[in-house]
């Protein structure tokens, strides 16, 4: 894979859990963040950003924040006296965000939008022939083909940020990849592991979010409880490595420091492992092809003491269960159970349903799921919003 780096990057969801970990691994390695971008939820810490970093160019999705922050940068002392009489450039909206991915200057653009709002970035960013260090699953589980293809297209690397692809990435490196015979993702199980089925209708958001291994976002925790982010990686895993369903298998391992496996037809298993923190992985897709002394330490395994699998249990995770159905009917399907995910967690967290309600929402949506098999841009959003149209209807009451 031909990646060059020019040591300068941009991050895109800058104020998430992913971005913020994306610019401290900048900031170790020495790295030029010539743009950031951001939701405007946090105009406070994109405005500390702004400070530390220097970018040529700051995008914010939502255009009144951007407002807001414009202000905010017009009357902020210590950045002028940094920037000593240059202009950082403000874009608002998602057009700003899009232009900030595809003209920021950088050669190397983090993905780390959260959802569905991720996309249209990401695909910006390889159109403009950048290398992409793709945080946003949901890309690929939204579009996978299409944007795979872009890729080829355009010569624009696509680096897996998640843990769990970046495993597969190194566990595939220097290996021909007919060899590769299975993909094994592991998943920690998240914080009901233990708990008995009966016990999972009083959880709140709060508990579903406090992930036993990882440090991450409210979302993306809330899928790990589920284990529907699991899903959204196997459908991610197929998209990257061209395997189809029936060659990817997913275990429990409570530990999370074999990150994944690759079983070959000889019969060997290559893993890789490490310690749970995503700035590991986020190194190395900004290293890539060489590996750099980075702030993250080895495992002490005489510590751990032992490394545990099991087989996920598909009736207690359905979101697991029908992520690979939604693999397996291709087309829009995948697009639509990954909408009808966001509707109904953004519910739960709202208080609006019930924990155990998110994957009957979701089952309820694909049923209902209108197949598409052209994969346009168009099909995928009006996938995206049928999905997340019959979840709000649907909804019951907690």
């Amino acid at each position: 894979m031909g990646v060059t780096h020019d040591n300068s990057i941009a991050v895109l969801g800058s104020t998430g859990s992913i971005g913020q970990q994306a610019l401290e691994v900048a900031a170790f390695l020495g790295l030029e963040v010539r743009a950031i971008a951001a939701a405007g939820s946090d105009l406070g810490l994109l405005l500390e950003q702004t400070r530390a970093f220097l970018p040529q160019i700051v995008a914010v999705a939502d255009g009144g924040a951007a407002g807001e922050f414009s202000r905010m940068m017009g009357g902020d002392e210590r950045l002028k006296a940094a920037l000593g009489g240059r202009r950082v450039e403000l874009l608002g909206g998602a057009d700003g965000v899009c232009a900030a991915a595809a003209q920021g200057g950088a050669q190397t653009v983090v993905s780390a939008i959260s959802g569905a709002a991720g996309l249209p970035a990401s695909i910006s960013a390889v159109k403009a022939g950048k290398t992409v260090a793709l945080a946003n699953k949901e890309t690929l589980v939204m579009a996978g083909r299409l944007v795979m293809g872009l890729s080829a297209r355009h010569s624009a690397p696509i680096l897996p940020v998640d843990s769990e692809h970046s495993a597969i990435f190194q566990c595939l490196r220097g290996q021909a990849r007919g060899d590769a015979e299975k993909l094994i993702l592991t998943a920690s199980g998240g914080p009901f592991l233990r708990r008995d089925a009966s016990g999972l209708v009083g959880i709140t958001p709060e508990q579903a979010s406090a992930h036993p291994t990882w440090r991450m976002g409210r979302k993306i925790s809330i899928d790990s409880a589920t284990l529907m982010n699991k899903g959204l990686e196997v459908i991610e895993a197929s998209m990257l490595f061209e395997m189809g369903p029936d060659q990817i298998d997913v275990l429990i391992h409570p530990q999370s420091v074999v990150h994944s496996m690759v079983v070959f037809r000889d019969g060997a298993v290559l893993a890789q492992m490490g310690v749970p923190d995503m700035r590991a992985p986020i190194q190395y897709a900004l290293t890539y092809p060489e590996r750099r002394e980075g702030p993250v330490a080895a495992p002490d395994f005489a510590a751990i003491g032992q490394l545990t699998f099991e087989a996920p249990d598909f009736g207690r995770f359905p979101c697991l269960s029908l992520a690979y159905t939604a693999l397996r009917a291709g087309g829009t399907a995948p697009a639509a159970l990954n909408a009808a995910n966001e509707a109904a967690v953004e519910l739960f967290v709202g208080g609006k349903i019930k924990y155990t309600d998110i994957p009957r929402l979701v089952e309820s949506a694909m049923e209902q799921h209108a197949q598409g098999d052209d994969m346009s841009i168009d099909d995928i959003n009006e996938a995206d919003r049928a999905a997340r149209a019959h979840v709000y209807k649907t909804a019951p009451a907690p």
